[in-house]
């Protein structure tokens, strides 16, 4: 068991947490709304030559691809706006993105009819795992820049995945590739006893019962 699950799942976490009543049907049970924007992540910050960078397409595909930073920046962009949940209790409202929309890079994938998930690879060895219908949503952003700015490497710069209906973790910093798989699998947090799914508003921290996690957890964290 990976330490900080182990210590997470053995925290005991509060039984309320205020929220002002006009954001309430957008924060989700058990979370914390914060105008800041915590750094978590596992393992150190990675440093790029965006002449290198790619992003690798593998798995059930008709041929592996690569898309160099180029060749997705000369792509649509797209801006969205989305609420974001941390399955650390924080929650941050209308944040703003600009990527491409998995949707629009999906066509270009040769993807195999039988495929029907996304193991989705960073660096540091990351991994997690999402259905496949999941990331063809009409929201879901390989994301360059955050609030007009290019998107900091401590937050998953050169580019992240911004999956806004799901725990945070399951928005993958340091993306370096797409496995496409017939199968589910779970990864990295969802070996270490966190839940497969993630959906913040039934509350999917963990895989089973008898885990929790505290309110402060993201405390005393960087912040940009």
């Amino acid at each position: 068991m990976h330490k900080k699950a182990e210590r997470l799942k053995k925290t005991k976490a509060p039984l309320a947490v205020n929220v002002p009543p006009e954001l309430a049907h957008r924060v989700p049970p058990g979370q914390t709304v914060t105008d800041r924007f915590p750094i978590l992540h596992e393992g150190d910050v990675p440093e790029y030559d965006l002449a290198t960078w790619s992003i690798k397409v593998f798995g059930e595909v008709e041929r592996e691809l690569s898309f160099s930073f180029d060749e997705l920046m000369s792509m649509p962009q797209t801006d969205i706006t989305c609420d974001i949940h941390c399955v650390t209790r924080w929650s941050k409202l209308d944040t703003h993105w600009t990527g491409i929309k998995f949707a629009d890079l999906f066509p270009k994938l040769g993807v195999k009819p039988e495929a029907k998930y996304v193991m989705v690879h960073g660096d540091n060895d990351y991994t997690t795992n999402i259905p496949l219908e999941d990331l063809l949503r009409d929201n879901i952003l390989l994301a360059h820049a955050y609030e007009g700015e290019p998107l900091t490497a401590k937050h998953g710069g050169p580019m992240r995945l911004i999956v806004p209906h799901l725990y945070f973790w399951k928005s993958c910093k340091w993306i370096t590739g797409f496995e496409f798989m017939k199968e589910d699998a779970p990864g990295f947090w969802e070996q270490n006893g966190f839940h497969n799914y993630a959906e913040p508003f039934a509350e999917q921290r963990f895989s089973g019962e008898g885990f929790d996690l505290p309110e402060d957890e993201w405390h005393g964290k960087e912040y940009d």
